[in-house]
């Protein structure tokens, strides 16, 4: 059993929450299996038709724990999730940052529901790193593509009113309300015939599987050449010393 990942049943509905608030619910090994494995369960769980991820009160998911590194798991890929065929919703309710790897979670979801206080991005750039858990090629699908190539290129992030201006966003709630608003979305869709949501889930994968095959061989070649990069190593450096990068542009 993962020490951070925590699972609660609402009906049909299961609720994973990421709890490793001190990390900013940054993902480790331990969270990364925590996750796989509750989704695991809700595939695999016949009593189960929806789900919702969710971070605590203050923040979603910071992304990848640079000390750790990205884990993958053989059902779920990225996190547990990133690269998960999944039969079922999901639903991501975020309250806080959903920054880098948080907001590809989110990203990997159906939905998003969030609190007034959400903020989602993608800082890789900052520290001369790419997103390589979707980001590059998801975020393009999720936003008008020129706010993705905001996005990408500045590595800020964007608040919750204009994420759902344009159409990111399926949700706002209050403070707080984000989980329980998620849960009561879930419990919308498993009043429907299962097997039609089965096969819409089935659909829409494949109507985007091209696309994602694409999307992940182009990242991958992304990834070899940020892994040789001397700035990259200098913008992961500077993040652990808390100071600004001297780029060399090598």
């Amino acid at each position: 059993m993962s020490e951070t990942v925590r699972t609660e049943v609402h009906g049909r509905v299961l609720v994973v929450r990421l709890e490793r608030e001190e990390k900013r619910n940054a993902i480790d090994v331990d969270m990364a299996e925590g996750i796989s494995a509750a989704l695991d369960r809700l595939e695999d769980d016949d009593a189960l038709w929806g789900g919702v991820i969710t971070g605590t009160a203050s923040v979603f998911c910071a992304g990848t724990d640079l000390r750790a590194g990205v884990h993958s798991t053989e059902r779920g890929g990225q996190y547990g999730i990133i690269r998960r065929s999944r039969p079922k919703p999901l639903i991501a309710a975020v309250e806080g940052m959903a920054l880098g790897g948080g907001f590809e979670v989110a990203m990997a979801c159906d939905l998003i529901v969030a609190s007034t206080t959400a903020q989602f991005g993608l800082p890789e750039v900052q520290r001369s790193l790419v997103p390589i858990c979707g980001g590059l090629f998801r975020a393009p699908r999720a936003l008008p593509r020129n706010v993705a190539r905001e996005l990408l290129l500045t590595g800020d992030p964007i608040d919750v009113d204009r994420a759902e201006r344009l159409g990111l966003v399926n949700l706002v709630t209050a403070p707080g309300e984000a989980c329980a608003a998620a849960v009561a979305l879930a419990e919308r869709i498993c009043r429907n015939g299962p097997v039609a949501v089965r096969e819409t889930m089935r659909f829409l994968e494949a109507i985007d599987a091209e696309a994602e095959r694409t999307g992940w061989s182009e990242t991958t070649t992304s990834e070899a050449v940020i892994h040789t990069a001397a700035d990259t190593r200098e913008g992961v450096m500077a993040f652990f010393e808390r100071r600004e990068p001297n780029w060399s542009g090598r």
